[in-house]
């Protein structure tokens, strides 16, 4: 018998909903529209360039910033995409998945007693990160269905501890995307003020409905204030590889590299050779939106069978469904009957609110094989509320 105890960091924080959802799915035999991973193949050749690599002898640590050839690949996409001259040496550093480079980038510059603003439903990883750091999360709810931020408000909200503002476009879990008229007023609000900013651009390639990116990167006057946060598995359909980057201009990119150096140091070689080659062929990530876009009115074709509501998405691999015609009960207990009796596993919205606002909406991850999806609505179509 031990005197041991612990102070937790994060007292209130669980076991991730996500995790919840996935093992529920695996017990009930559930097909999982939870998680946002697809079920399809990833590219054959970008699985024999990191095959080569590892053959090659590419098998030992690179750079800690990153592979420098990928860095400079990355430098090229981003001047093709945005015509920002972003310095592959200084401002470019690769880390294992864009969760990561978050949590990197607030640990950075957050100190105990600052705040944050971000915007509810917010992804799960957020405001943890936040309080671990010893910040405080100032939250901002959004409502159905656009999602808008009232940028009046978020005036309201900043104090002379705000310290950053956290976005995320196109949004988990809501699909809404930022536009011009957000970015003008990001602007102004940031203006002459001691306020960074971390944009979480993850879906950067996934957008729909002849709709525009707005990517910070092309705002001279915010990048210089802000982390850019971005996914490799997001973009090559190969999430479990946990690849990602983050932009920064250098005097903050040496802040982020102080922490990165004594957490990572240095993330998969062969996978950096190869994404370093694959990044030349440009259409693999133009394609992604209407790729996507397909798969998303496929989905919502089908669930127009369904007494579920759909709610607009305008990126992301997410579309968030009512089901208040359906059943009364809160989302958490509605999503588990929904994985034990149904079979399909999806997403509480709650889980993205600090307070867990029930809503009755659910999240649904659209990017599978259209086989998938059919059979979940099948199953949907049968199930007795």
């Amino acid at each position: 018998m031990n005197n041991l105890s612990i102070k937790s960091k994060l007292p209130s924080t669980g076991q991730t909903i996500f995790s919840v959802m996935s093992s529920l799915a695996v017990k009930h035999n559930a097909i999982n529209l939870g998680q946002g991973f697809p079920d399809f193949s990833m590219n054959e050749d970008l699985i024999n360039l990191v095959n080569k690599s590892m053959k090659d002898g590419h098998n030992q640590y690179v750079h800690m910033n990153g592979l420098s050839n990928l860095r400079e690949r990355i430098h090229e996409k981003v001047f093709f995409l945005y015509n920002k001259n972003i310095n592959p040496e200084t401002e470019i550093t690769i880390t294992p998945g864009a969760t990561y480079a978050i949590y990197t980038a607030l640990t950075s510059v957050l100190h105990p007693g600052d705040e944050v603003i971000v915007f509810e439903p917010v992804y799960d990883s957020y405001i943890p990160n936040i309080e671990i750091n010893g910040a405080k999360p100032v939250v901002i709810t959004l409502s159905a269905p656009d999602y808008k931020i009232n940028w009046d408000l978020v005036k309201e909200k900043i104090s002379p501890a705000t310290k950053m503002f956290m976005i995320n476009s196109p949004n988990n879990p809501t699909g809404s995307i930022l536009n011009k008229t957000d970015i003008e007023q990001l602007q102004k609000i940031s203006a002459d003020k001691n306020i960074f900013i971390l944009s979480d651009e993850v879906y950067e390639h996934i957008v729909f409905d002849g709709k525009q990116h707005e990517s910070i990167l092309k705002y001279p006057d915010l990048f210089q204030r802000s982390f850019v946060c971005f996914s490799f598995g997001k973009v090559y359909n190969c999430t479990g590889w946990k690849i990602g980057y983050c932009i920064a201009p250098d005097f903050l990119m040496k802040e982020f590299r102080k922490v990165h150096q004594f957490n990572c140091f240095s993330c998969n070689s062969p996978v950096q050779f190869a994404l370093a080659e694959f990044l030349k062929e440009k259409n693999e990530y133009l394609r992604l939106g209407n790729f996507l876009q397909h798969k998303r009115d496929f989905f919502y074709n089908l669930m127009n069978q369904t007494k579920f509501k759909a709610i607009p998405s305008h990126g992301s691999y997410f579309q968030l469904y009512d089901y208040s015609a359906i059943s009364n009960e809160n989302e958490n207990d509605f999503a588990i009957r929904l994985t034990k009796e149904a079979g399909v596993a999806t997403i509480p919205l709650s889980a993205f609110y600090k307070n867990k606002i029930d809503n009755k909406i659910l999240r649904f991850c659209f990017s599978k094989k259209e086989s998938t999806l059919t059979e979940a609505v099948e199953r949907l179509l049968k199930f007795k509320s």
